[in-house]
C-alpha cells in the first residue's frame, strides 16, 4: 500500500461504496480527492413511486402543516422536486428537518431552513430535539421510502402528533451480474466497504457471500450500533462506525484505519 500522507490522508486505500445514487458518486469525488482509490456497487436504487392521490392531497395540504422532515437525501430530492410543482414559493411557518446533515443540505439547497440534530444523525437523535419533545395536536409530514422503520412516526403519534407519511419511492436491490459483483469484489479488493443502512448489508451479504472468500474479513464502515451488531453476527470481524456520516466524518474514519 502506499505511504499515506496528512495531505492525501486515504492515498493507497481503495474503497469500495455501497451507496444510491447520486450519492455514492458524490462521495467517490470526495474521498478521491483525498487520495483514494473507488469503486461504485451501489445496493440499494430507489426507485420513485407513482403518483396517487393521496400524494396530492399531501402536498395542496403542505401549508397546513406544523412540522416536515425528510429522513435520507434521496427523500429529500424527491420531495422538493414534487413540492416545487406546487408550491414555487414555500408555506411560511413550517418548521422543517433532515435526519442528518446530508438530508438538510438537500432542502437547504431549495432555500429553506433547516434544522438538524446537534450531535448524531439517526431517528432518535432528531426525536430528542425540543421542537418534537410536545407535539400534542401538531401536523407533521414525513417525506420517506416505503417500508424502513417506523420508529419516527410511531413516536411522534404517541407524543400526540397527527403524523402523515409521504411516501416517494421504495427501495430495491440492483440486479448485478455475477461479474460485476466479483469486480468490485475480487478484482477491486478493497481495503475498506462503505454500508451505510442494514438493508445495504443484507445485499452485500447476499450478492457478495458466495462469490467473495474474504468478505467476512474485508472492513465495513456502517452508520450505527444496531447495523454494527448485525454485521458482527453475520460473521464480519472488522465493523467500525464513523462519529459521522459526512463526507469528512468518512474521511477521518477511514484514515486511522490499520
Amino acid at each position: 500500500m502506499a505511504t499515506r500522507s496528512n495531505d492525501r490522508p486515504l492515498t493507497g486505500r481503495r474503497i469500495l461504496i455501497c451507496r444510491p445514487q447520486p450519492d455514492a458518486d458524490r462521495l467517490a469525488e470526495r474521498l478521491q480527492a483525498e487520495g483514494a482509490q473507488t469503486h461504485c456497487l451501489p445496493l440499494l436504487e430507489r426507485r420513485p413511486l407513482p403518483e396517487s392521490p393521496e400524494r396530492r392531497t399531501r402536498f395542496q395540504e403542505l401549508d397546513l402543516y406544523q412540522h416536515v422532515i425528510a429522513v435520507s437525501p434521496g427523500a429529500a430530492r424527491l420531495f422538493v422536486e414534487q413540492a416545487e410543482d406546487w408550491w414555487p414559493q414555500w408555506p411560511v411557518g413550517l418548521h422543517w428537518y433532515g435526519v442528518g446533515s446530508g438530508t438538510a443540505e438537500v432542502l437547504e439547497q431549495a432555500g429553506l431552513t433547516v434544522t438538524i440534530p446537534p450531535h448524531g444523525f439517526t431517528s432518535e437523535h432528531l426525536l430528542a430535539l425540543d421542537t418534537l419533545r410536545q407535539p400534542t395536536g401538531e401536523r407533521i409530514l414525513i417525506a420517506k421510502g416505503r417500508g424502513g422503520r417506523e420508529l419516527l412516526g410511531q413516536t411522534l403519534a404517541d407524543r400526540g402528533a397527527r403524523v402523515d407519511n409521504l411516501e416517494l419511492y421504495e427501495r430495491v436491490c440492483p440486479d448485478y451480474e455475477a461479474a460485476t459483483i466479483a469486480s468490485a469484489l475480487n478484482d477491486f479488493d478493497p481495503d475498506a466497504v462503505i454500508v451505510l443502512s442494514g438493508e445495504t448489508l443484507n445485499n452485500l451479504i447476499a450478492l457478495g457471500e458466495n462469490t467473495d472468500n474474504a468478505l467476512k474479513r474485508r472492513t465495513l464502515l456502517v452508520p450505527v450500533d444496531r447495523v454494527a451488531q448485525t454485521a458482527r453476527e453475520r460473521g464480519f470481524e472488522r465493523v467500525f462506525i464513523p462519529e459521522q456520516l459526512t463526507p469528512e466524518g468518512l474521511i477521518e474514519c477511514l484514515g486511522h484505519l490499520d
